[in-house]
């Protein structure tokens, strides 16, 4: 796995750094300066996607090449099989690329692509959800095992977005990545799936080595394309677990994934309760407010110096954010009423956080 790390890591950030040289100083296509989402000055790339998907689609290959041919020294167990998951990451992943290259792919394609990659994974990879760890749920799971795939359909299709929402500042959403994948790999080695296991610290290594040129300078965005790949390979890995491997709670990948899952639906409610379609972009996540009513500490002459320290200075709040719900997702792996009870808990304590920022209740502690 460690081989296979240096290779994925390797890959992503030499292509992101010849990515950087070829597009330095063009302007992006079509991406207007005046979207509510821009938090950043000048003209950044944003086709760190490209470096992702070449890293782990390179990574992947070997390792599929070390088992099947190379006698498997490090007991991976990867078989072809594994390049169905690259056919069935493919869709989301180009269809985020098209978007970045082109800023004209509206949400509805996107969508219907991140579907057609969840159609794939169960298609091609037999994916599905056999339990949900509380009984009458299961029953009806058995009864009806439709329902199972059309919550695979639901995780593959809507966490990419959710990872797009959260794609705010430098750093934000890789780390999230970053810190997700490195907890699901954990779990995997802990039941002994190395084949899992090696597949999400391929996707950790890549995401590293885009994190090199991504934080602090901001030189490369993952944009769509980078937050898809992330989404996908995340919900694929999360409901294959769970499928393998009975002593895996369904709800450890929900507590370790609540962030973005509820920043998503909590998003959702928020623009329905304004009349705003929730397809709409707008400046009022729970990462932008942080941005702009907590860290306030940073002065500069220079406008773009000033913007990228605050920018740089938003993301460990939300790292923090996010540890809650990772650190006792992985204590408590196999224990579905304490995972559903955590799940309860950060749901609360995000609606309380994210009003007392809105009304402008932030302790003067928490801004410096």
């Amino acid at each position: 796995m460690i081989w296979l790390s240096l290779i994925g890591f390797l890959v992503s950030s030499l292509t992101a750094a010849l990515i950087i040289r070829a597009l330095r100083g063009r302007r992006t296509p079509h991406y207007d300066e005046f979207k509510p989402q821009r938090f950043h000055t000048g003209e950044v790339p944003r086709m760190g996607g490209v470096a992702l998907l070449t890293g782990l689609c390179v990574s992947w290959a070997v390792g599929v090449v070390q088992s099947t041919q190379a006698g498997d020294p490090g007991s991976l167990r990867l078989g072809n099989w594994a390049y169905w998951w690259i056919v069935a990451l493919l869709p989301a992943a180009l269809g985020g690329i098209v978007e970045d290259m082109t800023q004209r792919m509206t949400v509805r394609y996107r969508l219907a692509l991140t579907l057609l990659s969840g159609v794939l994974a169960i298609w091609l990879l037999g994916m599905n959800i056999p339990r949900l760890g509380v009984p009458w749920l299961d029953a009806l799971l058995i009864q009806a095992p439709w329902i199972g795939m059309g919550i695979v359909l639901l995780a593959i299709a809507g966490l990419p977005h959710a990872f797009n929402i959260i794609d705010g500042y430098n750093g934000l959403a890789g780390m999230v990545a970053l810190v997700i994948s490195l907890a699901l790999a954990h779990v995997c080695l802990q039941v002994n799936d190395r084949a899992l296991g090696s597949l999400i610290i391929c996707l950790a290594a890549v995401t590293g080595g885009f994190l090199v040129w991504n934080y602090p300078r901001g030189m490369l965005f993952a944009g769509d394309g980078g937050a898809y790949i992330w989404g996908v390979v995340i919900a694929m890995v999360s409901i294959s677990l769970v499928q393998r491997n009975p002593d895996v709670s369904p709800w450890f990948p929900v507590l370790l994934l609540i962030y973005p899952i509820w920043e998503t639906l909590f998003s959702i409610y928020r623009k329905l309760a304004r009349g705003v379609s929730p397809g709409m972009a707008d400046a009022l996540h729970f990462h932008q407010l942080i941005y702009r009513r907590i860290v306030i500490g940073v002065f500069h002459d220079d406008e773009s110096r000033r913007m990228l320290m605050r920018n740089n200075r938003t993301s460990p709040y939300l790292w923090a954010f996010t540890l809650l719900t990772v650190v006792p997702a992985v204590l408590f792996w196999n224990k579905t009423w304490v995972l559903i009870a955590f799940c309860g808990l950060f749901m609360v304590s995000y609606v309380v956080a994210y009003l007392c920022i809105v009304r402008f209740k932030v302790p003067n502690w928490i801004k410096h």
